[in-house]
């Protein structure tokens, strides 16, 4: 393996682009798909944006989302198609044109021509491919950009006409008017889920109108309120709700009588007597206002009541129109109709109906015979939302722009009751932001209503992830669901495949390009309006009934993603066995707005074609927000561009981000940019710095001319002895079948906690206590055993993790597979790792409990100011389980011990030899559970006895109050109490409810010196990494006292010796040992510590001679030895090192100048290093 910098210099978006470019060099994405062709498909239907805007955060998210499921997928034996798709039709490309070319109706685009038109579209439509591409591509994400789908290619148009030809041919397509949200922006209607995209609250005209009764005694008016004057212009007819009381009042102070709900009488406008007498309807009392309070019964001074009467008894009374538009409808119009849509929270219980401008309208009028079904509705407003010809006053003018006029009008006809404003939540255009008017259109319709229940049938079949998406927020919205209008009055998406007569009498519907050029007689290469509108097509019923021609209209660009299943494979023309075999697709993912988009577009389309839904799975995400819980906008630029993320971070650090988040649950994320350096800080480097101790210690072996590392065979790995190996094997197994059974389940918002959890183990459990065998210090076949396990732990994390963090896995993988037989050129292109032998659920449960205990001593020792350089003498672990106490005893005290610088440990089953218990009940387990009954359960758990709880721990289950209640149900911790013959300063304990840790805090002379040790050895540590040494850089320590009597840190060092060496994988040795030709690294002198001084010095290793021996070796000549001592001193150390290995302890010394040869002998004449020396003659300190 390769070396590795420190992870402070470890640059993860430099390596990120490095594996991009290696990807290509390989073509990665390419291969993997060759080499899986032959698994099973899993199908993945990729929702298509829009590319006329640039990707965001929100694109990122689902992306990502994406991306890990279908890798995953590869990995785990299925050929997994990727290709991009782009939705090119529509409004959006629409509405920039317009914006673009100052478009401002549809008379503009005949002008312009058609053709222009949709070839300024098609101009557009792939402006950001590039930054898309991009932008996806360094996020890591794997799919086909060269082989992508486009909503305006021909195959995917033909496929659209053939689903529409499909519907048609089931009855499931007719042509009718409906009262549909409209676009005055965009000169469209839109379908209800695109209405409900974008609601504001804000401010709209609010007017009481007089409508006069005709014949009526009193003179009285029915008095009808809206919000939409503009409407009024078009009024038919009034409606009431017929089991509504309604009064007849007179105004005791201006004699006009009205009618209105008797709940809704406190909205008649409060007046006072005037000393002078003005017209009836004057400005002055029309714009009276109730005050803010006190309505209602200031009402009953200001109005008389004339008669009460119910609903049903106004039904068919005539009154004067309004105005006269609509004067050739008198024979049936302007009469009261009742509805039970009437209601009595707001208004007047009178609604004033124009059946072209509002849903229930159309329909009680409809039903009432004042409009017919089939008849050309009388529309007075135009496509741009202008008044037409018929409203003479106000023809031309914008219906919004006419509100203050229209109230003017109705004022100076003496209509005009009240007039106020009225704040409300209501819809605008998602693409022009304009508001949306009411407007009957003429459409064509999918009939959903009429496959309802199959509907909400195929909904049941699907599995979604959050499930709460699918069964409430999509299950109302299917079970509301109406007739799909799917025509658009449009120019720019793919035109209607309908062929009608002049008369109306014979259509016929085009499934396939084939079909058409068939019966028209003309080559067609593009199925756009452009190119297909002027082609007709012969009467099948002979010359005389002329030709037919294609319906204006083109398709709402929903039902052309909702057909993407089938559209983007060309299907039923292409790819028939590959469709049948794998249909419904296996996933999609989108974001939460598409449950009223594309996810019921595509349940629409296939339960109407196929009875089956789309999709079997489904990921719904939320919304990304800005860090201050607003909308992310650009204008006000409060969240940072993805690329400044990426460039500083990475793009696994986004990834992991935002998939370890509220978003992935179909919940909000704020998003912080200080979260994605969260993830690299606390998944990304202790991640590193594990793998990085891998390859130092690895490497060590060489340096040291041992063999060079290669991982042992994993099923000798699997037999070994040390406890931590099997842990941490089996806690790996865990890791693996975590993240396969929760991908399985498609929850991917659980896997970064767990994978979390398993580093924090892996760093600071594995490594950190086994840190003397992964550094040789317990023999070199232990070194290797440790090594290999660790190598083993990595490698199987970076597969494991492969699909979500597709980069670093590689970076690692790549270094890895040097030393293995790892044939595998991409990590990406590994079969997921399977869970293989046994899982240690015992030793996993103890080395958690183990830890915990470690968690609990350290509290104990804060509380007391002990610092863990300050041993103790004993502690004891109180817990009524054998089989944990047992590991903790043998298996696990050493590391215990050591790690919290304890001399003994003591284990107690004798749960109450240093501990009270205590029940209380579970109340969110049992709260629901028992419903009143609580109270009185509640009171018998808390006054449980010791012999009651231990009696309910050893049959796991116990009946209060006629309820059995379990372990998982009560809460039974155990509190400290010291023994009776103990001082209570003299001990102290912290537990969590299961485990209990006692620690004898009294002093005790005999631990001080290994306290001395600790904290020399703590400076030394210190002192390496000041020096910025790498712990396989070699290096003596020699240690010098500044005391005056240096005999007492001698001493300590000799009976600490032990510890020392272990600490530091050497000895400490006397600075009076120290050659004066050796280097220098670092120096320090500390003082005061624990009451001495001292002065610590590393250096490099340094030869030492032996001067006797070597004269010997020359015969008495000082002359020689010194020129062979200077030869030595010149060479490297290593390789001097590594040539006296290969001599076995011997090499040949020939070329010096004017010196006889000699073979010199180490551990003989020289010493590699003091500390040999020191050890061959075992000098005193």
């Amino acid at each position: 393996m390769d070396d590795v910098c420190e992870g402070k210099d470890f640059s993860f978006p430099s390596q990120e682009e490095n594996i991009l470019s290696w990807w290509d060099q390989i073509d990665a994405f390419k291969t993997q798909l060759r080499r899986t062709e032959h698994f099973p498909e899993y199908i993945f239907y990729d929702g298509p944006p829009f590319a006329t805007g640039l990707p965001h955060y929100g694109h990122i998210l689902a992306g990502t989302i994406k991306d890990i499921v279908t890798r995953y997928q590869s990995m785990t034996g299925h050929h997994v198609t990727r290709r991009f798709g782009w939705d090119c039709h529509g409004l959006p490309v629409e509405h920039e044109i317009d914006q673009k070319l100052g478009i401002k109706s549809r008379e503009d685009v005949f002008k312009m021509g058609i053709a222009n038109y949709n070839e300024e579209c098609r101009g557009i439509v792939q402006r950001y491919v590039n930054e898309w591409e991009k932008t996806v591509v360094r996020m890591g994400r794997w799919i086909d950009f060269r082989n992508d789908y486009k909503t305006m290619d021909l195959n995917f148009m033909e496929t659209v006409w053939w689903v529409f030809a499909q519907l048609y041919q089931k009855g499931l397509v007719y042509r009718g008017f409906k009262v549909m949200p409209y676009s005055t922006g965009c000169k469209t209607p839109l379908s209800n889920f695109e209405a409900n995209s974008n609601y504001k609250e804000v401010p709209d005209p609010e007017i009481m109108v007089g409508f006069p009764v005709i014949d009526d005694p009193d003179g009285a008016s029915f008095v009808a309120w809206t919000t939409t004057p503009w409407t009024l212009p078009s009024n038919l007819a009034l409606c009431v709700n017929a089991s509504f009381v309604y009064v007849k009042v007179r105004n005791k102070f201006n004699g006009k009588v009205f009618v209105v709900a008797e709940s809704r009488l406190s909205e008649l406008p409060v007046e006072k007597a005037k000393k002078t007498d003005g017209a009836v309807g004057s400005s002055e009392k029309l714009n009276s206002k109730p005050k803010s309070s006190g309505g209602k019964a200031k009402n009953v001074d200001t109005y008389e009541i004339l008669d009460k009467f119910t609903g049903a008894s106004l039904v068919g009374k005539k009154y004067v129109p309004l105005f006269d538009y609509f004067k050739d409808y008198s024979d049936v119009a302007f009469r009261v109709v009742s509805d039970n849509y009437v209601t009595d929270d707001s208004g007047t219980g009178i609604v004033h109906c124009a059946p072209a401008f509002g849903e229930d309208d159309y329909r009680v009028c409809l039903e009432n015979g004042i409009i017919s079904k089939g008849e050309n509705l009388v529309v007075a407003v135009d496509d741009d939302g202008c008044f037409t010809e018929r409203v003479v006053e106000f023809r031309g003018r914008y219906v919004k722009d006419a509100d203050k006029d229209i109230i003017q009008a109705v004022k100076e006809k003496g209509r005009l009751v009240k007039t106020g404003s009225f704040t409300h939540n209501y819809p605008f255009c998602w693409r022009s932001d304009t508001p949306l008017i009411y407007r009957a259109v003429p459409s064509w319709f999918v009939a959903v209503e009429r496959i309802k229940d199959q509907l909400l049938e195929n909904n049941k079949q699907t599995y979604w992830v959050p499930d709460f998406v699918k069964e409430k927020r999509f299950h109302n919205w299917l079970e509301n669901a109406r007739d799909w209008a799917v025509s658009r009055s449009r120019f720019w998406g793919t035109p209607l495949p309908l062929w009608i007569s002049g008369d109306g009498q014979e259509i016929v519907v085009m499934d396939s390009v084939e079909k058409l050029e068939k019966l028209s007689g003309e080559k067609v290469t593009d199925l756009h309006r452009h190119k297909i509108d002027h082609i007709t097509i012969p009467s099948s019923r002979g010359p005389e009934f002329g030709v037919l021609r294609r319906v204006e209209d083109v398709f709402d660009c929903w039902f052309e993603s909702g057909s993407m299943p089938y559209a983007y494979i060309h299907y039923p023309f292409e790819n028939v066995e590959l469709f049948e075999n794998n249909f419904p697709g296996h996933f999609v993912a989108e974001g939460l707005d598409q449950t009223r988009g594309w996810f019921y577009t595509l349940m629409v389309l296939s339960t109407a074609l196929f009875g089956k839904p789309a999709f079997r799975n489904l990921i719904c995400n939320g919304l990304v927000l800005a860090e201050d819980g607003k909308k992310m906008s650009k204008r006000l630029k409060n969240y940072p561009p993805p690329s400044e993320v990426i460039n500083d971070y990475g793009a696994d650090a986004l990834r992991l981000y935002i998939i370890n988040s509220p978003v992935v649950r179909a919940e909000p994320l704020r998003f912080k940019k200080d979260g994605v350096y969260g993830v690299v800080k606390d998944v990304f480097l202790p991640w590193y710095n594990a793998y990085r101790f891998l390859v130092q210690n690895a490497k060590r072996l060489e340096v040291e001319g041992l063999k060079p590392f290669t991982p042992v065979d994993q099923s000798i790995l699997q037999k070994s002895s040390n406890v931590l190996d099997q842990w941490i094997n089996s806690a790996t197994q865990s890791l693996v079948h975590f993240v396969r059974q929760e991908m399985d389940a498609y929850r991917l918002y659980t896997v970064v906690p767990y994978l979390l959890k398993f580093l924090d183990n892996l760093t600071n459990i594995y490594v950190r206590f086994n840190r003397k065998r992964l550094k040789g210090r317990t023999g070199e076949e232990d070194c290797r055993t440790a090594l290999s396990t660790l190598y083993y732990v990595l490698l199987a994390a970076c597969k494991s993790m492969a699909p979500f963090t597709p980069f670093f896995t590689e970076v690692l993988y790549q270094n890895l597979r040097k030393v293995s037989n790892e044939s595998e050129e991409s990590i990406h292109y590994c079969s997921f790792p399977a869970v293989e032998g046994k899982r240690g659920e015992r030793i996993e449960e103890s080395v958690n409990r183990m830890m915990t205990i470690i968690d609990l001593a350290r509290n104990i020792r804060e509380r007391h100011n002990k610092p863990l350089k300050t041993p103790l003498k004993e502690m004891v672990i109180i817990h009524p389980d054998a089989d944990f106490l047992d590991d903790i005893d043998n298996k696990l005290r050493e590391y215990v011990l050591e790690e919290l610088n304890v001399k003994s440990l003591v284990p107690c089953n004798d749960t109450l030899k240093y501990a009270t218990l205590r029940a209380e009940p579970d109340f969110s387990v049992l709260g629901k559970r028992l419903g009143k009954s609580m109270g009185e359960v509640a009171k018998t758990v808390k006054a449980m006895s010791t012999e009651d709880i231990l009696a309910f721990e050893k049959a796991g289950e116990i009946n209060i109050k006629s309820h059995i209640l379990k372990l998982s149900d009560i809460k039974i911790t155990r509190e400290f109490k010291p023994p009776g013959n103990e001082k209570a300063e003299d001990m102290d304990a912290k537990g969590d409810g299961d485990v209990l840790v006692v620690l004898d805090l009294r002093s005790d002379e005999s631990l001080y010196e290994a306290g001395i040790a600790r904290e020399i050895v703590n400076r030394i540590q210190k002192l390496r990494k000041k020096a910025a040494l790498e712990p396989t850089d070699l290096v003596e320590v020699f240690f010098k006292s500044l005391d005056k009597d240096g005999t007492i840190s001698q001493e300590i060092i000799e009976s600490q010796e032990k510890y020392i060496r272990e600490a530091l994988g050497s000895a400490l040795l006397p600075h009076s040992l120290l050659p004066p030709h050796a280097v220098a690294l670092a120096e320090e002198s500390f003082h005061g510590i624990s009451n001495l001084s001292f002065a610590i010095t590393l250096a490099r290793p340094a030869l030492v001679f032996n001067s006797d021996a070597l004269t010997a070796l020359y015969g008495g000549s000082t002359k020689s030895v010194h020129g062979l001592q200077a030869y030595l001193l010149a060479r490297d150390h290593h390789n001097l090192k590594v040539e006296f290995q290969h001599g076995k302890g011997k090499i040949k010394v020939s070329c010096v100048e004017d010196l006889p040869p000699v073979t010199v002998v180490l551990g003989e004449h020289v010493f590699l290093a003091v500390g040999d020396y020191v050890s061959s003659k075992k000098v005193s300190l």
